[in-house]
C-alpha cells in the first residue's frame, strides 16, 4: 500500500467479534471522517440483525421459533438468505449456513472445539441442510422444517456488511477507500494516490505459518473485494490430527486438505461464502462450484508447495501448481 500523497484518514469499528479498519484518501478530511463514521455504523446495524450471539436479533428469532411457524424477517435479511441459498446450490452444498447445529457439536461456537459424541453428531447431520429451510416469498419470511435447526451467518454476514458499508461510502461520495474486517474480508474502491490498485499480501499458509516470511502471492484490488478463509481460527488436536473449526456441511467433520482458500470478486459477499466452501470443496469439484461466477479469482492452497491458482499470480516456489492467468 503506497505512502506517498496526503494523509489518509482511518477509522476503526469492533463489532462481529472482530476489527474492522478503514483507510480513505481524498476530499476534506472532515467529510471523509463522517462518511467513514455513517459507514462503520451501518455495520453495527448489520451485527444486531444477523448475529447469532445477539438474543434480539433477526438470526436468533428465526432460529428460536422458526420450527413452529414462519418468522417474518426485513426485507435485506430475507434478501441475505435468499442470496445464501442461491450460493449454496452454486457449490453443491459446500456452503450451508444451516451448519450451525454442527458447529456446535464441534464445540467451535464458543470455544476453541472437541470431538463430538457420535450420537450428537448423527443428530446434527439430521438438520443440518438448506432443503430444510423454507423461504416464504409472498411473506418474507423463513421456516424450518425440522426441530433443531438454526442458521448462522458467520460465513457471509461480515462480507455482506463490509459490501452494505461500502456502498455508504460511495452515496457519500467517497472514491478511494479499503475497507477490512478482521484482514480476512476486504473491499476496495478506486485506488490510492499514486497507485494503480491496492495490494494485498497473502501469506504462505499453514497454522504454524511464518508471518514473516515472503507472502505466497500479492493480490491486486480496484473496486473489487478479497476474502481469504483457513481452518485454524479455532482448531483442536485429536490423535495426532488437527481439526479446524471450518465443518463441511455435507459430511459434518473438519475440513481436509485445503489450508487456505482466497476469492477475488465484485461482491465481498460471495467472495466470504466462496472462500469458505473452497476450503471443504474437493479439488476436483473446484471448477464447478466457480463456474456461474464472473470476474472471479481464485487461490486455494493445499500446503506451502501445492498450489492451484486462477487469476492470482503466486510469488513463491511451488512444486505443484495448476495456474491460469
Amino acid at each position: 500500500m503506497p505512502l506517498h500523497g496526503p494523509e489518509p484518514v482511518r477509522l476503526a469499528l469492533h463489532a462481529m467479534a472482530t476489527r474492522f479498519e478503514l483507510v480513505m484518501y481524498g476530499g476534506g478530511a472532515a467529510d471523509l471522517r463522517a462518511a467513514g463514521e455513517e459507514a462503520l455504523q451501518e455495520i453495527r446495524r448489520l451485527e444486531a440483525q444477523l448475529s447469532s450471539y445477539l438474543p434480539n436479533s433477526e438470526v436468533s428469532r428465526i432460529n428460536r421459533a422458526a420450527c413452529r411457524r414462519p418468522v417474518p424477517v426485513s426485507r435485506r435479511v430475507f434478501q441475505l438468505i435468499q442470496h445464501a441459498a442461491a450460493l449454496s446450490a452454486h457449490t453443491q452444498g459446500a456452503f450451508d449456513i444451516t451448519v450451525a447445529p454442527l458447529m456446535r457439536c464441534w464445540g467451535f461456537v464458543k470455544g476453541k472445539g472437541h470431538w463430538p459424541d457420535s450420537a450428537a453428531l448423527s443428530r446434527a447431520r439430521t438438520v443440518t441442510g438448506m432443503e430444510h429451510l423454507v423461504l416464504h416469498e409472498k411473506q418474507g419470511a423463513l421456516s424450518f422444517r425440522k426441530a433443531g435447526m438454526s442458521i448462522d451467518l458467520g460465513g457471509i454476514g461480515k462480507g455482506y456488511a463490509i459490501d452494505e458499508a461500502a456502498l455508504i461510502l460511495r452515496e457519500c461520495g467517497v472514491n478511494c477507500a479499503l475497507l477490512h474486517g478482521g484482514t480476512s474480508t476486504i473491499t476496495t474502491i478506486g485506488a490510492p494516490p499514486g497507485a494503480g490498485s491496492w495490494r494485498v499480501a497473502l501469506p504462505v499458509p499453514g497454522k504454524l505459518a511464518d508471518h514473516q516470511a515472503p507472502p505466497l502471492a500479492v493480490v491486486d484490488l480496484k473496486d473489487e473485494a478479497l476474502s481469504v478463509s483457513a481452518p485454524w481460527g479455532k482448531a483442536f488436536e485429536k490423535d495426532g490430527q488437527t481439526c479446524g473449526h471450518v465443518i463441511d456441511p455435507r459430511t459434518g467433520f473438519p475440513a481436509e486438505g485445503a489450508e487456505m482458500a482466497a476469492v477475488v470478486h465484485e461482491s465481498a459477499t460471495t467472495a466470504d461464502a466462496l472462500s469458505t466452501a473452497l476450503l471443504v470443496t474437493k479439488p476436483e469439484a473446484r471448477a464447478r462450484a466457480c463456474q456461474n461466477f464472473n470476474k472471479l479469482r481464485v487461490l486455494v492452497a493445499y500446503g506451502p508447495k501445492r498450489v492451484y491458482a486462477d487469476g492470482i499470480t503466486i510469488h513463491v516456489p511451488t512444486q505443484t501448481i495448476h495456474h491460469h492467468v
